[in-house]
């Protein structure tokens, strides 16, 4: 993880997050929003909420409710990988940082785009372990066209266990899916008792905006939340579809969302290690598209992390995110205008931090090596100016007078090795040697990195009766649901 010691960038005072703060809780006593979930609605009948609508879901909730609960979460916690040296802090001035999440596509140079198999999936798994920039495997970095969809969790959740030794996110899709990721989890690492006290899970809980929680990601977060593994409680809005063209308002309702999810998961069980996520960007009105890598998505991350350490919570936002269909100067640009709020708010989880493509819909390999590329420089950013007596050079001034190069001071030689940013894919040669090299760009460049980096991959160790365990729990499982 990247520990980020820089000031947090504030892009509102204080009175306005007051503002936003109270039209939430707001919000939430007088319009109220929907949980679609019969123990939901119990649940939260029992701890004060009025039940306005049981059919439809909606539901009120006191203000009180909310900061009461609210204050119950950790305001950072660790989450323990099979490897300890892996091992995350969420929270505080640490940055995790995990890869895409979601799409149905993969594209490479060699192949073009097509649906992912679980192949490309296994391969991505591989790909983060072999990055260091990259601090979590994934949870459904891809969806795996070529295994059923009723058991495919069970071999995605079994990959990320298997071929990679650090932390990992959960399966949401069913409360099945969830608990199988539990129980799969609680034989890596030595039962439930075991994780309930030391967190290996974080799973993301999408809200399907504006202003209701579906029954499938309730179903996840209650058994996560059972089981006291992490979740992100994360609106999903494109601003101007799922919520008002008016950035305040958008925060508004943002705020209201993920409160009443991060409290409900106090409610649940108080202590859950929760993570404030936002996911916001905004439509473009002309087409209808979602647009990524914009001034107002920039702008709603600074104040979303401005809430969130308002609440004393860890803060989930950014990634490379892009609109283009190609690693190219496009996905790049809009990538790095996410990234430069996603580092400077100190965001505490990073999803979509390497290999988003077509908003979403795509994980590109080039895209992942390019990312990781961005990653590395703010990683340098992040160090800050050294200003010891190394960092302050005095003797390289005194040794080189007026009109001189400091190509051969003593300082120059101790320290040219490591003195600057060394690039992963960019290049720096003049014309003719590039030229000569091949005349490459960088996503050809990029294209050898990735295979370079799988040629060179070595699966993790794991006790070969924890493997066996592993794969007599998928057996046992797909035979139960393909028999169901």
């Amino acid at each position: 993880m990247f520990t980020n010691s820089l000031p947090k960038y504030s892009y509102l005072p204080t009175e306005a997050l007051d503002v936003i703060h109270e039209n939430s809780l707001k919000l939430l006593e007088t319009l109220g929003l929907e949980f679609n979930h019969p123990e939901a609605l119990d649940i939260w009948e029992k701890a004060g909420a009025e039940i306005v609508d049981r059919e439809a879901g909606l539901i009120r909730i006191p203000r009180q409710l909310i900061e009461t609960n609210i204050a119950k979460a950790p305001a950072e916690f660790q989450l323990y990988a099979r490897n300890p040296k892996h091992s995350v802090i969420i929270g505080g001035n640490h940055q995790v940082m995990a890869p895409v999440y979601g799409p149905p596509f993969v594209s490479d140079r060699d192949n073009g785009r097509r649906g992912a198999l679980l192949q490309d999936y296994q391969n991505f798994v591989k790909l983060a372990q072999m990055t260091p920039q990259i601090h979590n495997a994934g949870g459904t970095i891809v969806e795996p066209e070529d295994e059923p969809q009723e058991t495919r969790h069970l071999d995605m959740v079994y990959s990320l266990l298997r071929y990679s030794d650090k932390t990992f996110m959960g399966s949401v899709t069913t409360p099945e899916n969830a608990n199988d990721t539990v129980e799969m989890a609680a034989l890596v690492f030595g039962g439930r008792e075991v994780i309930a006290q030391k967190p290996v899970a974080i799973s993301l809980i999408n809200v399907n905006s504006p202003r209701r929680y579906d029954t499938r990601m309730l179903d996840a977060l209650i058994v996560y939340a059972k089981a006291r593994q992490a979740v992100i409680v994360t609106p999903f809005i494109l601003a101007g579809a799922m919520s008002p063209v008016a950035l305040g308002g958008t925060l508004i309702q943002q705020n209201a969302e993920a409160l009443a999810g991060l409290a409900f998961a106090q409610i649940i069980n108080p202590g859950t290690p929760v993570v404030y996520g936002s996911f916001l960007s905004n439509t473009d009105m002309q087409s209808g598209s979602p647009c990524f890598g914009t001034p107002e998505s920039a702008m709603g991350l600074f104040v979303s992390a401005q809430l969130a350490r308002r609440y004393k919570l860890p803060f989930r936002s950014g990634g490379g995110l892009t609109s283009s269909k190609i690693p190219d100067g496009q996905a790049m640009y809009e990538a790095t205008m996410g990234f430069w709020p996603t580092f400077l708010a100190g965001t505490n989880f990073v999803l979509h931090a390497a290999g988003w493509l077509e908003s979403g819909l795509v994980a590109s390999y080039e895209k992942f090596v390019l990312d990781v590329e961005l990653l590395r420089m703010m990683e340098v950013f992040l160090r800050g100016i050294p200003l010891d007596e190394e960092g302050l050079a005095l003797d390289a001034l005194e040794e080189v007078g007026p009109g001189g190069h400091f190509l051969g001071a003593g300082h120059t030689m101790r320290h040219f090795r490591e003195a600057f940013y060394r690039p992963l894919v960019s290049d720096v040669m003049n014309f003719e040697r590039w030229q000569q090299k091949g005349s490459l760009s960088a996503d050809q460049r990029a294209n050898a990195i990735w295979k370079k980096w799988l040629a060179d991959y070595q699966t993790p160790p794991m006790d070969p009766g924890l493997d066996e365990a592993l794969q007599a729990y998928m057996k046992k499982r797909k035979a139960e649901i393909n028999a169901g």
